[in-house]
């Protein structure tokens, strides 16, 4: 019976996809037996998805075959669902079969938090998947025709999203400036297209400096967009939203990006967590256990402020690395190091040619700001892909 020990990683997003990669590095040859698993054949940029969602830009620039991104003479890659997470036996449930391990590596990513609003979950959209893009996108430009068969329902014209977060403000950005063009292919006139933006917390962007929520709101409103900040969304109904208020707003499209919680299979797993989420130690194992591993959305860091992180992509990336590092010093009987996030900065897209940035101590607004998105979406493409993916997925212009 072999001796070689099995890492399993399960899911490749941002996390999953870096501690594959590491891994595939550091170990030498026949050192371990190492299992991705990730319910597609692809890794897709959930820092992306905004833009195919509203139908500024192509699926294929979201998402790059995994094969292309690992050495499968190195790591076996199996396109399966996690059913079940078995702690104590070591063992993960595939829709299909059963892995065996004696390290693991869980990086499921995030699900949709909806706080218990009534509705959210059975009328709303969000923006969490390939098929998710694919459907918000289809379902925007069926609304435009729908409208031109029923002028009386003006609600086909109408756009809620919930939550001014990163996810909210850069996906109004993009849908704001679709609209012109569904407007003029679909013969409507452009005053009947009405967006709404609605944040229950006092600010939209949270963390961004109050000059640069400015900046952004300025811009968004002139380009369409209706804000209702401090103002939580009580209800969604088939019909639309009805806010803590007491407003109603009539839409057929409702999509919701205010809020992310980890993955209910960790809390089916018997870990203690909050909101789905794993408080992990400073090596990033979950508690009690020195052989799981459990990185990005699913979760839980804090900053020395005793604040915990937002689960970013930015902080998955950096746990994906340190983790795969970590795992190969247990491996071999090494110290393992402490993870301590380090910021490199925030940007946020505000749509074609604008973006806000802080970045270095510094803020930016505008063109340039606009430029640093682009960087920092290349830089990820280069990191995990070289120059080749860089120059296939890359948004130059």
């Amino acid at each position: 019976m072999s001796s070689i020990p099995k890492i399993v990683i399960l899911g490749a997003g941002y996390g999953g996809i870096l501690a594959a990669q590491r891994l595939q590095k550091e170990l030498n040859y026949n050192e371990a037996d190492v299992t991705l698993v990730n319910r597609h054949d692809y890794h897709y940029f959930t820092t992306h998805l905004h833009m195919p969602a509203a139908g500024t830009d192509s699926i294929k620039h979201s998402r790059v075959n995994i094969s292309k991104l690992i050495d499968e003479f190195k790591i076996d890659l199996v396109k399966s669902t996690v059913k079940e997470i078995r702690v104590r036996d070591k063992k993960v449930i595939l829709e299909d079969g059963t892995l065996s391990f004696d390290y693991l590596i869980i990086a499921l990513g995030g699900e949709p938090e909806t706080f218990g609003i009534p509705g959210l979950a059975e009328y709303a959209m969000t923006i969490r998947s390939i098929n998710s893009v694919r459907m918000i996108r289809q379902h925007i430009e069926y609304q435009f025709a729908l409208y031109k068969t029923d002028q009386s329902r003006s609600d086909r014209l109408n756009f809620v999203v919930g939550g001014a977060g990163f996810s909210g403000i850069e996906f109004v950005a993009e849908l704001a400036d679709r609209i012109p063009a569904l407007c003029k292919e679909y013969d409507v006139d452009p005053n009947l297209v009405h967006i709404y933006n609605v944040e229950a917390a006092p600010s939209a962007l949270p963390g961004f400096d109050p000059e640069l929520v400015e900046y952004a709101m300025d811009v968004l409103s002139k380009k369409g967009v209706t804000f209702k900040i401090g103002v939580a969304i009580r209800e969604a109904t088939p019909n639309g939203v009805v806010l803590a208020t007491g407003e109603e707003i009539e839409a057929a499209t409702v999509v919701w990006t205010g809020g992310i919680r980890g993955n209910r299979l960790i809390e089916a797993a018997g870990f203690e967590t909050m909101r789905g989420r794993v408080k992990v130690d400073e090596y990033l194992r979950a508690p009690g256990y020195d052989h799981i591993f459990i990185i990005g959305d699913n979760s839980l860091v804090f900053n020395p402020e005793g604040r915990p992180y937002p689960p970013t992509a930015q902080i998955a990336m950096q746990q994906g690395v340190l983790c795969a590092k970590n795992v190969v010093a247990s491996i071999r009987g090494q110290e393992m190091k402490k993870f301590v996030f380090s910021h490199k900065g925030t940007v946020a897209s505000l749509g074609k040619g604008e973006a806000i940035a802080s970045v270095g101590g510094k803020k930016y607004k505008g063109w340039i700001a606009a430029q640093l998105k682009k960087v920092v979406d290349m830089r990820y493409q280069f990191i995990i892909g070289g120059i080749p993916l860089v120059l296939r997925k890359g948004r130059f212009l």
